[in-house]
């Protein structure tokens, strides 16, 4: 049962985001459109109280129940970035608003939002971990929580493998290449041959040609 629940809550929120994002943008209705999109976390409660009750009803600890577990903390630590991405799609491709500006590629600024990609599934492993643990203490000595103690072990592997991906763009930043291109150019090993022509003739005599030295040998002889 907890499975079918996990995959009918899959389906609402994607259900319901459809439902308020049109409702905001072709409906042109945006209260009762972020209304729709606010009854979001109410799929994470609807789950997270039958898993409760389950565990009460006298079923064991099994898999499902740390997926479930895991299934809410992700939404937590994700679900509004999720939402407010789609949100800004919407408003571009549905109400006319300016393109969503896209995550930066290059540099410190790309391994700044990495890192704040990888906040977001701390905070899951953080929320999967509670309710765990939680989990564990209400069913307590009597029943076998080996697989929600697996689950939580399983939430940080992935946290930790997370945070090596966004910490490799902190210690190997990618350089733009639009700005690798313009010190070069500055740099005076590259100025073209042209240039530095152009110049000596501009040095030589102000009209940016070479003197005469007719001119010069007429000068002496007077």
């Amino acid at each position: 049962m907890i499975v079918t629940l996990i995959v009918i809550c899959e389906v609402g929120f994607w259900v319901l985001l459809a439902a308020g994002l049109a409702t905001r943008y072709l409906l042109k209705m945006p209260r009762t459109g972020m209304a729709l999109l606010l009854c979001e976390p109410l799929l994470e409660v609807v789950l997270l109280v039958v898993t409760a009750i389950d565990l009460k009803n006298g079923a064991d600890p099994g898999w499902e129940h740390g997926l479930a577990a895991l299934y809410i903390g992700y939404t937590v630590g994700h679900g509004h970035r999720t939402v407010k991405w789609l949100d800004g799609h919407a408003a571009h491709r549905l109400g006319g608003g300016p393109p969503p500006p896209k995550p930066p590629r290059y540099g410190m600024a790309r391994a700044r939002h990495e890192g704040r990609v990888w906040l977001g599934s701390l905070v899951g492993g953080a929320v999967a971990t509670v309710l765990l643990l939680l989990a564990v203490w209400y069913v307590g000595d009597a029943g076998n929580t080996d697989s929600l103690w697996s689950w939580m072990f399983a939430a940080w592997r992935a946290v930790g493998i997370h945070g090596l991906i966004a910490l490799s763009y902190l210690i190997w930043r990618k350089k733009d290449p639009d700005s690798g291109s313009a010190v070069a150019a500055r740099d005076p090993e590259h100025v073209p041959d042209l240039l530095v022509r152009g110049a000596g003739k501009n040095a030589a005599s102000p009209g940016g040609q070479p003197p005469d030295p007719r001119q010069g040998h007429a000068r002496n002889s007077a």
